[in-house]
């Protein structure tokens, strides 16, 4: 009688793709069938709110700008034939730049071919490349591709480590929509330290993705880079990947890149379907709002059964949460909106944090992503009639069945292969889900104020460090507690306290710290 059951909602619940070589199965997720009528009304305006968006409304009064990343990948839906034209021909240019940086018409300083490329970025900006870059690599790569996309001074001595010794081939971008923002900020200046360093003229090597008229486009330009390519205002970061933003480093490392738009436009002809049943962008945002009860109490489990999707669940962090986690709503009331997201793959998981989900809090909701063809080379038997490929199917299958005898919600969405048109499609399928989501549950999903404020939050301290530091060096050999320094900062104690800490250890050759029994008698001071 269970199966039968299973069978039928299987039947009721599952839609398909034939064309796209996908497929979503929202079966095991416990709604009752009376769900998508109660939705109804907020199903209409979703998908009325969807269709004013692509058509070129203003979506982000914070800074009176439209939302366009689906015109990206058909540019024959953007508002103006201005816009249709500038999106086609900044694609050509890209893949006119790269053709000839892979032939060798265009070189590094010392004349030799470029061989690597140094994508510098954060976010938005590194998030959507490194995916792509990662899930699509293979050895015959036109060139390599690396990253820094933190302000982490270990992590770009790292990095620049690996490409020491091809400097000279190494082909540098640099992204930032504003030039201003710090992360790529300093990775480019220590990056033309090492280049300096080695001896290497840099500015044929640097290339920009910017806006027009930005810090780093005049840096561009004053410095004579390679190139400058242009960044929209009207895309937002955790929405560039089909941008210049990802399609350079993307065509630079050899991805099919029109295979990726084609993957994508594919998806939303599918997605601006108004019939529920048939459109799964629509199908996900409901399950979130059902699972979540519209509030986001179930956090959101990624389960990809692909090593080439471990970077997914990443991406979709902050795809979802940059994009949901919001504090008021349209009309301003307080709602505290947003879904939390995380994940690895599978069958790692298994190994992991599955024993939780089945037997601990019932607090998530999961979704298992499949690639029907396991493997694109003829697989050995591990076993008599059983390949490594097919352990894979068992293990996801057999953890779907375990996590629904628990009572255990899940989602699978299926691909047939993994490729550029894949990924393109996956993609745009969570992209146009959130959209929805933020219509379902009344909030701006194309702003983050949140993030600004971390910014402002971040330039407080390091304004207040710059103070300490002065001071103490105006005070040489005078000892000061915490407490006592920040009334001459204007701070507060513990912040100042971890303020001088860091420059204690970064700074040791200029200032002391001496370690009490209590750290409210710890004291530093500049050395004499």
């Amino acid at each position: 009688m269970h199966s039968t059951f299973l069978w039928t909602r299987f039947q009721k619940y599952f839609l398909r793709y034939n064309d796209l070589g996908f497929s979503i199965d929202i079966s095991r997720m416990g709604f009752p069938d009376n769900f998508f009528d109660e939705m109804s009304g907020a199903v209409s305006k979703a998908l009325d709110d969807m269709e004013k968006l692509e058509k070129g409304a203003i979506a982000n009064p914070d800074e009176n700008r439209m939302v366009g990343h689906y015109w990206l990948r058909d540019a024959a839906i953007a508002p103006t034939k201005e816009l249709r034209k500038e999106i086609i021909d900044i694609k050509e240019t890209i893949l006119k730049f790269s053709s000839e940086i892979h032939s060798g018409v265009l070189r590094g300083s010392t004349g030799k071919r470029f061989t690597d490329v140094l994508s510098i970025g954060i976010g938005g900006s590194a998030l959507g490349p490194q995916l792509v870059s990662d899930a699509l690599r293979s050895p015959q790569d036109a060139l390599t591709l690396h990253f820094l996309d933190n302000t982490d001074p270990d992590g770009f001595a790292q990095t620049l480590e690996a490409v020491s010794d091809r400097l000279d081939s190494t082909l540098v971008i640099v992204i930032s929509k504003s030039g201003g923002t710090k992360e790529p900020r300093n990775g480019m200046l220590v990056t033309q330290a090492a280049f300096k360093r080695a001896g290497v003229p840099f500015a044929k090597h640097f290339v920009a993705v910017t806006e027009a008229g930005s810090q780093l486009d005049q840096i561009a330009k004053t410095e004579e880079w390679l190139r400058c390519f242009p960044m929209y205002d009207w895309v937002g970061g955790r929405t560039s990947v089909m941008s210049a933003v990802g399609l350079l480093p993307m065509s630079l490392q050899g991805i099919d890149v029109e295979s990726f738009l084609q993957g994508a436009c594919a998806m939303d002809l599918k997605t601006r379907n108004r019939e529920v049943a048939k459109n799964a962008s629509l199908l996900l945002a409901l399950m979130w709002y059902y699972a979540g009860d519209g509030k986001g109490k179930k956090d959101m489990i990624l389960l990809p059964y692909k090593d080439r999707l471990l970077l997914f669940s990443r991406y979709l962090q902050q795809l979802v949460m940059e994009s949901l986690g919001k504090e008021l709503d349209l009309e301003g009331k307080v709602v505290h909106q947003g879904i939390a997201v995380y994940g690895n793959k599978g069958s790692t998981d298994q190994h992991a944090y599955v024993q939780q989900l089945r037997d601990g809090v019932n607090n998530f909701f999961v979704t298992f992503i499949e690639v029907r063809r396991a493997a694109l080379r003829p697989e050995i038997e591990v076993e008599p009639g059983i390949t490594s490929g097919d352990y894979l199917q068992g293990f996801l299958r057999g953890t779907r069945n375990a996590l629904h005898e628990k009572g255990r919600d899940s989602i699978t969405i299926s691909i047939s292969q993994f490729d550029a048109f894949a990924l393109g499609a996956l993609i745009a399928l969570y992209e146009r889900a959130v959209g929805f989501y933020g219509s379902l549950v009344h909030i701006n999903a194309y702003h983050q104020p949140g993030v600004e404020a971390g910014k402002k939050a971040a330039a407080r301290i390091l304004k207040l460090q710059e103070k300490a530091f002065t001071f103490l060096k105006s005070q040489v050999g005078s000892q000061f507690n915490a407490e006592k320094l920040a009334q001459h900062i204007d701070a507060e104690p513990e912040e100042t306290f971890h303020i001088l800490q860091h420059l204690a250890i970064n700074r040791g050759n200029a200032i002391r710290h001496d370690v009490k029994s209590n750290i409210s008698e710890d004291t530093f001071y500049w050395k004499t």
